[in-house]
């Protein structure tokens, strides 16, 4: 079968490498895709025409689109290539909106009882600024209701805080709400569905702050490993009860049934709460996830949008991934892009390097983003998954690159 993904990220890659790697597909285009693909297969395609990239399809006779970042599913091109007779794995525009609204997505919470942190809504600056200055008990988090590229949220330990995000984050006629701060340990139990019947990952966690020790600001994410011990089968069967199955069957009786991968961000504990719903793969929980299944990617795919996934159908080995984000200086706030990447043909056969923010050029391959590579390693327990990755990383570099030097490390402190 001939694929297209759409995306740039790391995310993307992964998912290009893994229908080739487990023989789901005999070709994949990526749209437009970065500078660790193949350039013969990267498409030059503005993904706001929609008639572009049904164009494409027909051309080249893909078979079948697979839709990575949350934006183009929330502008609809899942519905467009669906309505044009081309298959897709993604949400529709309407269902993505778990997503694209966190407003929308507490509703849908509050609908299908599904544990998660009381809230209230705001609108616009005056009136969060006047709730702030009476707040007695911090931390609080606030939330800015649309996309916003892992920016939209803040966790605020003071009143300073908490006024800095509203001076820098909300206008004027913004929608956004405060909930209550969750204690606990964060993991990511992802579903995929096919609109009724819902499959459950192993679970992942990543590492959301930028340096050691989950200190300094968030990001997209640094760094994942799984499965994820405070996460075992137990809770995940808990999810698929008590969150992913009640979540489709109220979307599906709403008129919204959901395609796709849903992603539960849940703050572990008594309730096991959910922070937040993503509609696609978590980046980089993908880079962790994927590489684990025992099977093919693509039969699942195919599966969701027909309709007829079933129990047993995903699979995982008894093996362990972790992967490290490379990124570049200044990352999560201003960084320079352009910078020679050395060394990637010289780390070991069985690193995985997921590209994320690259470019080529000619032969050589530069920097054009926060997040550059994901470096990853699979093995049979985490300890040595980590002890891969830490050793080889060095050997790629560029001008100012920085990871963190704990990815895991929740795991290992468990004991």
């Amino acid at each position: 079968m001939r694929y297209l993904v759409i995306g740039s990220g790391g995310r993307e890659h992964v998912i290009y490498w893994r229908l080739l790697f487990d023989g789901s597909a005999s070709e994949v285009f990526v749209a437009p895709g970065n500078g660790g693909i193949d350039p013969a297969h990267c498409v030059n395609i503005n993904l706001n025409r929609h008639n572009d990239i049904i164009e494409f399809c027909k051309n080249k006779k893909i078979d079948f689109v697979v839709i990575g970042p949350e934006a183009p599913l929330a502008d609809g091109v899942a519905d467009t290539l669906s309505a044009s007779g081309i298959p897709v794995f993604g949400p529709s525009a309407k269902a993505a909106k778990i997503e694209g609204s966190k407003i929308f997505a507490k509703e849908i919470m509050e609908k299908s009882k599904v544990p998660t942190a009381s809230h209230r809504d705001f609108t616009g600056k005056k009136e969060i600024i006047e709730f702030i200055a009476n707040c007695k008990k911090y931390p609080i988090v606030i939330k800015l209701d649309g996309l916003a590229a892992g920016k939209g949220v803040v966790v605020a330990e003071n009143e300073e805080q908490a006024m800095e995000f509203v001076s820098e984050s909300v206008k004027e006629n913004s929608l956004l709400f405060v909930e209550d701060f969750l204690e606990g340990e964060e993991a990511s139990v992802l579903g995929i569905s096919d609109g009724e019947t819902i499959l459950p990952f192993i679970s992942a966690q990543d590492h959301k702050r930028v340096f050691d020790g989950d200190k300094g600001p968030n990001t997209g994410g640094m760094g994942a490993y799984a499965p994820a011990p405070v996460a075992g089968k137990d809770v995940i069967e808990r999810v698929g009860k008590e969150i992913h199955k009640p979540v489709i069957d109220v979307m599906k009786n709403q008129g919204i049934p959901f395609k796709g991968i849903l992603y539960a961000g849940l703050m572990i504990g008594k309730e096991n709460n959910v922070l937040e719903f993503n509609a696609r793969f978590g980046d980089p929980e993908a880079q962790v996830l994927l590489p684990l299944i025992d099977g093919k990617i693509g039969d699942l795919f195919i599966a969701s949008y027909e309709g007829k996934l079933k129990e047993g159908m995903l699979k995982f080995t008894d093996k362990h991934a972790i992967t490290v984000v490379m990124a570049s200086k200044g990352y999560p706030s201003d960084y320079e892009k352009g910078k020679l990447i050395t060394g990637l043909d010289s780390v070991s056969n069985d690193i995985l390097v997921f590209h994320a923010g690259t470019v080529r050029n000619g032969n050589s391959i530069y920097t054009n983003g926060g997040r550059v590579l994901a470096v990853t390693s699979v093995a049979d327990s985490l300890e040595k998954a980590r002890d891969k990755v830490y050793s080889e990383i060095d050997k790629i570099q560029f001008e100012g690159a920085h990871y963190r030097k704990d990815i895991g490390y929740r795991a290992f402190n468990r004991g």
